[in-house]
């Protein structure tokens, strides 16, 4: 799994794009609970999907 995958990560779902940008809110194990700006909050199995992080400039 991608260390960068922690919480406060912005993400997207390979195959889900309508869910929009999506902000890591916990990271147990292979479960990644991930709010989604227009799909809500989702549980995902990191070991199944590899969500997209998102490079930021900071």
């Amino acid at each position: 799994m991608d260390p960068r995958l922690v919480p406060g990560a912005r993400v997207r779902h390979p195959s889900e794009p309508d869910w929009g940008v999506g902000h890591v809110q916990s990271v147990v194990g292979d479960r990644i609970t991930v709010n989604f700006e227009d799909r809500g909050k989702v549980t995902i199995n990191g070991g199944v999907i590899s969500l997209e992080v998102i490079q930021t400039n900071d």
